[in-house]
């Protein structure tokens, strides 16, 4: 064939070549033979039919990706032949660049048809514009778009994608409204709408996306298979789930993308069942759809607890007897959720299975041991990681910094941290710190990384104000407030949203809002994060307000604005509120409950006293209820002094955590309260024989930009003595009001005086007495405490705050207290 082609170019003889063409075309041998078609390329260019030439080399390479064999072809031809690219030649080899994302040869190129007067066709400056767009160049492709004396529809098309490929997605829109001005006569289409959906999707601007989709009804385009998927994703991932169920419904041109979509809306909203249904749906008449990679990797989302384990084996079966499993990230995604779901042994089963590991396989299966119990053999993983010529990265690096914090294991804490000050960058340690609930890390990290001059990125900045929130550091948020204000990061969302979390879980809930109120544009997030702030503080009605002023303003509720929402009605004891809620997740909202809203809705009931109610609940439930959920109405029951039901309960939890101190101490104290002090001792017997260790009480302040901790009895400190004496004479103020010790917090078996001296040692007072020895007078107290308020502490804080004329504000592992005059905000409902 190659030789026959060869002398067909060399007589010129182009009918000839036509018909070894066409013999080419139809043999699977020959179609895709790299030498053969280089041989035709050259024969009709030797014939004199550049277009003949064009349209092999864009066929039979751009358009499969043979991006390498294309710029060789086209190297050859123009060294070897007297082939001239032309207007039609370039834009393929430029779009071959674009594919092996090499803009040096590209600016290379777009020197050759500067040269060759073809930089003004309009082919050539729409693949430019698109190559630089891919390559990252958003400048070197605004600047060929701004020069072309002629642009088409594609040419805007091109600059709306480069701009969303970098994430410009302000310009986007902006380019997209110049389109619709119509000063160059152009009228959208289906590129130009499946362009700038995602960018609603991502943005979670559902009211532009709305726009959009009016428009593409109004152009006839709503009906296009593309338009349509991309509809469905925008609806999905901006939360309106319900939207994007109807116009799947309604749309008989499916293909595997449209199921996938909408599949992945129902994975990440967390509702297990009809993901599965739509999974089985999509394979039965009259769809008959095959299912691929992505079909499984969007399912697998929905698989995060122990409860979905049945549906996790049925998906992993299903993609052994379809041969999908031997796909890296479906095997690795299956490693990951076995882990999630509580099965270590599976997840290895399935990673010691992949035969080729990359570092993505092997941080599935470090991650899952060391979020899942295991942070010994994470540390194991890892070094047979490195063993195996693999360097990790920083999602390893979280996974390690988690593992060596409960191990307690400093010696390889250091040489993680020394191997991530060489080779990975500042903002990833430190969001691996914090992920991993190490604040304290993160905040020593994030001073080094600006003391060594380096400037943060908005993820650090994030992260840090995350750190504070988990301390409540209050002053350190404030400077690294006014820090984000001086380099010009305010305007991120994600760093607005966490400086509102940041302000609340400070205690700062007016400043939360002021910043709320402060931002240009508010997104479902920066709702759903001022709407739990006040549910921390207690303020049910103001969350409530806030959730009606969201939905009027055009913004939809997700499952986080409902764990808000639920989480303020339980605080503020607004019981039939709450439940109204939780009936209008699914009825009204589209949105199936999960555990998170249940354990809300299960501690509300708890604290209202309506014990019954709250396990029925629990037993109605769809889905196994966790030990979260089981360790509320404990709490519940030891409150009210139901021990019938509370030792029924402990039964479940211990069986579902039976290595947990808590759970031993709050059946030892639900016990103690109904006098039963053999079973006190019984349990406490449990716990020694064990080993198991109970939290200790522990409190913190921040002073003057550090933090001091103090646990339940601390006699270690410097300031012991001082701190004594700060207490007694405050005991000598209270007591004047009306102060008398509330020795029932004291859940052990000792007489009243040992029992006082015990309220006496407790980690709040500490703190409190410190505070007052540490500040001025006047100043706000900001306290946090590990575990909630005893009554003693929560009845002695309000008369403090009295005696001493001062606010104290306590944040315990609950909510907010603030103490003011005598009285505390949460009105004693807690």
């Amino acid at each position: 064939m190659g030789v026959l082609l060869q002398a067909c170019g060399r007589q010129k003889d182009i009918e000839t070549g036509r018909k070894v063409h066409e013999l080419v075309s139809k043999s699977t041998q020959f179609s895709n033979d790299f030498v053969i078609n280089t041989r035709l390329v050259t024969m009709y260019s030797m014939c004199g039919s550049p277009l003949d030439s064009r349209l092999v080399f864009d066929g039979g390479y751009v358009r499969n990706e043979l991006y390498d064999e294309a710029i060789s072809l086209f190297m050859e031809l123009i060294s070897v032949t007297e082939f001239k690219p032309d207007n039609f030649t370039l834009p393929c080899v430029i779009k071959a660049c674009a594919g092996l994302l090499d803009v040096g040869l590209g600016k290379v190129i777009h020197g050759m048809a500067m040269k060759m007067g073809l930089i003004s066709d309009v082919f050539v400056g729409n693949a430019l514009i698109a190559m630089y767009g891919k390559c990252g160049f958003v400048e070197d492709a605004v600047e060929v778009f701004e020069y072309m004396p002629e642009r088409n529809l594609v040419s805007w098309n091109s600059m709306i994608s480069g701009f969303s490929e970098n994430g410009f997605f302000k310009e986007c829109y902006k380019t997209f409204r110049e389109i619709l001005k119509g000063e160059e006569g152009l009228v959208p289409d289906v590129a130009t709408i499946v362009t700038i959906l995602p960018i609603c999707a991502a943005e979670g601007d559902v009211v532009i996306g709305m726009v959009v989709h009016c428009l593409a009804a109004k152009l006839g385009l709503n009906h296009d298979l593309m338009v349509n998927n991309a509809l469905i994703h925008m609806y999905s991932k901006c939360g309106y789930l319900a939207e994007a169920q109807t116009l799947f419904a309604k749309s008989d041109n499916k293909n595997v993308v449209s199921w996938n979509t909408v599949i992945g809306g129902y994975s990440g909203e967390g509702n297990v069942s009809r993901t599965f249904d739509l999974l089985r749906e999509m394979q039965m008449e009259p769809w008959k759809m095959k299912v691929n990679e992505a079909t499984i990797l969007n399912v697998l989302q929905a698989c995060l607890e122990e409860s979905e384990m049945p549906c996790l084996k049925e998906l992993h079966g299903y993609s052994f007897r379809h041969g999908l499993q031997d796909d890296e990230l479906v095997a690795n995604g299956f490693v990951a959720a076995y882990a999630k779901c509580g099965s270590l042994s599976s997840a290895k089963h399935v990673f010691y299975g992949i035969e080729t590991k990359t570092v993505n396989s092997w941080n599935a299966l470090i991650g899952g041991h060391a979020q899942n119990g295991d942070p010994r053999k994470a540390l194991d993983l890892y070094i047979q990681m490195t063993y195996s010529g693999l360097a990790p990265d920083w999602y390893s690096i979280g996974s390690l910094l988690l593992a060596c914090a409960r191990l307690k294991c400093l010696h390889y804490g250091k040489e993680i941290r020394g191997f991530v000050l060489r080779n990975v960058s500042w903002n990833a340690m430190i969001a691996g710190y914090s992920q991993n609930v190490l604040p304290d890390e993160s905040l020593d990290l994030f001073r080094q990384m600006l003391s060594n001059g380096i400037q943060p990125y908005e993820i650090a900045i994030t992260t840090i104000f995350g750190a504070c929130s988990q301390l409540s550091a209050l002053r350190l948020g404030k400077e690294i407030h006014c820090f984000t204000l001086k380099a010009n990061l305010t305007e991120d969302v994600f760093v607005g949203c966490s400086l509102i979390d940041m302000y609340a879980k400070s205690g700062c809930i007016e400043q939360s809002q002021r910043v709320f109120d402060s931002l240009k544009e508010k997104d479902e997030a920066s709702w759903n994060v001022i709407i739990a702030g006040y549910g921390i503080h207690g303020h049910g009605n103001k969350a409530i307000e806030l959730f009606e002023k969201m939905q009027r303003s055009g913004h939809k509720p997700d499952g986080f604005t409902f764990i808000g929402l639920l989480m303020a009605c339980s605080h503020a004891g607004l019981v039939t509120e709450g439940l109204k809620y939780l009936n209008q997740m699914q009825s009204l909202y589209g949105i199936e409950p999960k555990l998170q809203h249940y354990a809300c809705v299960v501690d509300m009931l708890g604290r209202a006293g309506q014990l019954d109610e709250a396990l029925k609940l629990i037993l109605d439930m769809p889905g196994e209820p966790d030990a979260g959920i089981w360790s509320s109405l404990l709490s519940s029951c030891r409150i009210y002094g139901d021990l019938d039901m509370g030792v029924k309960v402990a039964e479940k939890l211990l069986a579902l955590e039976p290595d947990k101190a808590e759970t031993y101490v709050l059946l030892s104290n639900l016990y103690a309260g109904s006098g039963k002090w053999d079973d006190v001792r019984r349990v406490w017997q449990i716990l020694k024989e064990t080993g198991l260790q109970k939290d200790a009480g522990r409190s913190w302040i921040e002073l003057g930009g550090e933090v001091f901790s103090f646990v339940v009895g601390d006699e270690l400190l410097s300031e012991s003595e001082e701190i004594r004496d700060v207490w007694r004479r405050l005991e000598e103020k209270i007591s004047i009001i009306g102060h008398k010790p509330n020795t029932d917090s004291v859940l052990h078996e000792l007489s009243e005086e040992e029992k006082i001296e015990v309220l006496r040692g407790h980690s709040e007072k500490l703190a409190i007495s410190f505070g007052l020895l540490k500040t001025t007078k006047g100043a706000t107290l900001r306290i946090c405490k590990n575990l909630c308020i005893c009554v003693d502490c929560h009845n002695a804080a309000k008369l403090i705050s009295k005696a001493v004329e001062r606010e104290i504000i306590v944040r315990d592992n609950k909510r907010f207290h603030h103490f003011k005059d005598g009285f505390c905000s949460c009105q004693d409902y807690w």
